[in-house]
Formats: structure tokens, sequence, C-alpha cells
């Protein structure tokens, strides 16, 4: 397909306001309920590794990728089959569950051993949307690789918390 045919056909898709509304709001009620779990406390700031950005860094990061995450939604749903959306809803759903897992283990239940186990589901999740998403709806792959490297980036510090958790 040329670029010109590609261009005009991306222009005549009509925008579902209603399903881009539902994927943002399912995606930032995770950020949310994710947040409730986020304790920033004595225990965080003893174990953080000296690499850990600014506190301020992260609420910034996460509401761009969970923006991002509910555009991926929208368009994997929009862009898939019928048969595909429900398949797309389930993973997308086990991804979100695995974000909240995480916040939970590392900052409520301080224990970076199962957030340790928890990111590496997260990052397959990540990826298994991506490699999903590929065929049909590519721009909903494009759209989640800066969460894959902030999650993998989260995961080395996990990695290096587990470190100094046993010093």
């Amino acid at each position: 397909m040329s670029k010109k045919k590609r261009v005009k056909r991306i222009r005549k898709e009509k925008i579902d306001w209603k399903l881009l509304i539902v994927c943002l709001f399912i995606s930032f009620f995770v950020c949310y309920i994710g947040s409730g779990f986020t304790v920033i406390d004595d225990w965080y700031y003893s174990v953080k590794p000296v690499i850990t950005p600014p506190d301020y860094i992260f609420p910034v990061v996460w509401t761009i990728l969970f923006f991002l995450i509910g555009l991926s939604f929208y368009f994997s749903i929009k862009k898939c089959s019928k048969e595909l959306q429900n398949k797309m809803v389930v993973l997308y759903s086990i991804n979100f569950a695995f974000n909240i897992a995480w916040s939970f283990f590392y900052f409520t239940a301080h224990s970076p051993l199962f957030a340790f186990i928890t990111i590496i589901l997260l990052i397959l999740s990540i990826i298994s949307l991506m490699l999903v998403n590929w065929k049909k709806a590519r721009t909903a792959s494009y759209l989640l690789i800066p969460y894959l490297i902030w999650v993998c980036f989260a995961g080395i510090l996990n990695f290096l918390t587990i470190l100094n958790v046993l010093r």
C-alpha cells in the first residue's frame, strides 16, 4: 500500500470516543489502584538503589505510560477482529493485574523477591501484548515500547533492591 493511500485510510477512520474513554478510564483506574499500594516509607528509603530516579519522576512517568497503555488498549480493541478482542481484553487484564501486584509486593508487602518474580511476569505480559498486536494493531505495539523499557528499568531497580536487602 502506498504511503498516500495509507494516510488517506488513516484519516478516514473515525475515533470511537466511547471506546477510547472506556480504555483510558480502565487504564487510569489500574494506575489509581496500584498507587494505593505505593507507600513510600522508611523501608523504601533504606533499600532503594542509588540509581533510583528522584521521587517526583515516578508519577509523571507513570501518568504518561498509563495514557499510552490506554491508547494501546483502544487501538488493540478497535483494530482486532471480534474473536481476538476478547483475547486482548484478557491479555490486558492479566497485564493490569501484574502491574497492581508488583506495587503491592514491592511497596506494601516489602517483598522485593516476590515483586521481582511479578515484574518478570509483567515484562512477559507486555511482550505478549506487543506480539499479539503486531499483525493487526501495530500502533498498539509501538505504544507499549516506553512501558516495556520503563518496566525493564524497574526490574533492574527491583533486582538491586534485593541485593541491598541481602547486605
